[in-house]
């Protein structure tokens, strides 16, 4: 009998594949050839799940952003108060700003990627939803805190969540250069969700 491909899990394991070359190399580097070559597998089978470069690289963006968004539930699960909306808000934060060992991977990853999208539509519009489900996901998790009577209640939480994001991608982004503030990165959040307490 022919072999069965599992080709969800194999277009997974290509970008995987990009990841790594991303992570080393960038965009650049993930041709199609090269990909094949990292993975282990042959340029038909990459072709076979990837019609061109730019599938495969918008494929590999919305994997990686995927497990970061899964790391993020996790961490939520694990946590001793799972329902509370604080609990909830610095946790997302926390996987947001990537700035643990284990996060920085990712982190040169997706800034790779952002800097690839200014000269690609496919990869920014990717960015883009992203950015506006993170936004809808803090204001959210605002109004959630208000309802609790966790958070204040004139709190706007569009402009809270329109200041979180760009608090965790600016913190991400220093901790990737290399930059050590003062403050550590997680007690910068914990002071940030404090300020929203009732």
């Amino acid at each position: 009998m022919p072999k069965q491909v599992d080709y969800e899990a194999r277009r997974r394991h290509i970008a995987e594949a990009v990841c790594d070359l991303i992570d080393r190399h960038g965009p650049e580097s993930a041709t199609l050839r090269d990909v094949a070559r990292q993975a282990g597998v042959s340029m038909g089978a990459v072709q076979r799940c990837f019609a061109t470069k730019d599938e495969m690289l918008v494929f590999a963006l919305r994997h990686i952003t995927e497990r970061v968004t899964e790391k993020g539930r996790a961490e939520i699960e694990a946590s001793a108060a799972p329902e509370s909306a604080v609990t909830l808000l610095t946790a997302t934060l926390r996987t947001l700003t990537l700035v643990e060992a284990d996060q920085q991977r990712d982190a040169r990853i997706l800034a790779a990627f952002t800097a690839h999208a200014t000269t690609n539509p496919p990869l920014a519009e990717i960015l883009r939803e992203a950015h506006a489900k993170t936004r809808d996901l803090l204001a959210w998790l605002v109004r959630y805190g208000q309802q609790t009577e966790e958070f204040r209640g004139d709190l706007d939480a569009d402009l809270a969540a329109e200041t979180l994001l760009p608090l965790v991608e600016g913190l991400t982004t220093l901790a990737l250069v290399g930059h050590r503030p003062t403050v550590p990165v997680h007690d910068t959040l914990t002071r940030f969700v404090a300020a929203l307490l009732t």
